[in-house]
């Protein structure tokens, strides 16, 4: 849902600066939210540091108590940075100080309203009762400031914080404007988190898999954040089937190609049955079927596959469930006599296997 319009440049105090603002600040309607790309490749994110809230720092004391206090729960109930929503509000109404219209009532030439600016349309959507009055007010800062987190988390921080401010407002130069007062509000050490949705906690191998499975499974872990490219073989990208021929073939096993060949060459097992290593099979993509199968991932363990999912998922390769509507059933290529004599002789190779 796209949040709006040009930049109230109250938040930056007097009225001439505010016109100058409006100048540096264009509007980018329409612009891709995938601008703030991240990271490529085996980088994750810590997601409690993303959402760390740091300590105020002197510049912190020109914002109204009670907006600071407010900034502080929302940012905590919602693992946004506090100092990042204070920008926000900063840049937008000067938490509320400015006297334009759509502040304090009404709506700016654009339909913004409230000391957050909110679009009427985009509030009721991620409406906080932030006070418990049993009404939500975009004009209450008690209601608009957890909104305004609300928003931010649905649209991807703290994760990717870059990308969460921009769908706020469609300026590059907004974003970098809200994350200067970030910095100065907690005195210049911080830094944002822009990732392709990895996040550290999914880097845990099984530990009841063996060396051998945790070399595989390792392997396709560090793919996560490349790109889906359908037919692409890496190393820089790949496609659902690819990643897993891959990870086999760096342990020196080889599996088919495509998904569809991949689907009867393992031995099949029973769902509930499942093992790291294993791969799940769904009836997704052109020409699948519920015994023909189009698209795989490789089961990590905890109900997870690493999964290279399509070119416009977040992350396009990364760690999911695998208990959905569509998956059709589970193989085990290392259940195959042939792999079952290769596994032998690489064990003798790779002690642990």
């Amino acid at each position: 849902m796209n949040r709006r319009r040009v930049l109230i440049a109250g938040a930056l105090g007097a009225a001439g600066m505010l016109f100058a603002a409006l100048m540096v600040v264009p509007v980018l309607f329409g612009a891709s939210q995938f601008m703030f790309g991240g990271g490529v490749g085996g980088g994750c994110v810590d997601v409690s540091k993303a959402g760390a809230q740091p300590a105020a720092a002197t510049d912190a004391r020109a914002i109204p108590a009670n907006y600071l206090d407010l900034y502080k729960k929302a940012g905590q109930e919602y693992g946004i940075p506090w100092n990042v929503l204070a920008g926000i509000g900063k840049v937008e109404t000067g938490h509320g100080t400015s006297k334009l219209p759509g502040v304090a009532k009404g709506e700016n030439y654009a339909g913004a309203g409230g000391p957050m600016q909110f679009l009427a349309a985009t509030f009721d959507a991620f409406a906080v009762d932030g006070d418990k009055d049993g009404h939500k007010d975009r004009y209450d800062p008690d209601d608009a400031i957890p909104s305004a987190a609300r928003y931010l988390k649905h649209n991807g921080a703290p994760q990717r914080m870059r990308t969460a401010i921009f769908q706020y407002n469609h300026s590059t130069d907004y974003v970098n404007l809200v994350l200067d007062w970030a910095k100065k509000y907690v005195g210049g050490d911080f830094k944002v988190v822009q990732s392709a949705g990895v996040e550290c906690q999914d880097n845990d191998l099984p530990a009841n898999a063996g060396g051998l499975v945790q070399r595989i499974i390792a392997f396709a872990l560090a793919q996560r954040g490349k790109r889906y490219i359908f037919g692409a073989n890496g190393p820089d990208a790949w496609d659902c089937s690819s990643i897993l021929q891959a990870a086999y073939r760096s342990v020196g096993l080889s599996i088919p190609r495509t998904t569809f060949e991949q689907w009867p060459f393992g031995v099949k097992v029973g769902k509930g049955k499942e093992q790291p290593g294993d791969l799940v099979f769904f009836n997704s993509g052109p020409g699948t079927a519920s015994d023909n199968p189009g698209h795989v991932g490789m089961v990590i363990g905890k109900g997870k596959m690493i999964v290279a999912s399509c070119s416009t998922c977040t992350p396009n390769i990364g760690v999911k469930p695998y208990k959905r509507a569509d998956w059709v059933g589970v193989t085990r290529p290392l259940a195959r006599p042939d792999f079952k004599k290769k596994l032998s002789e690489l064990a003798v190779q790779q002690p642990g296997g």
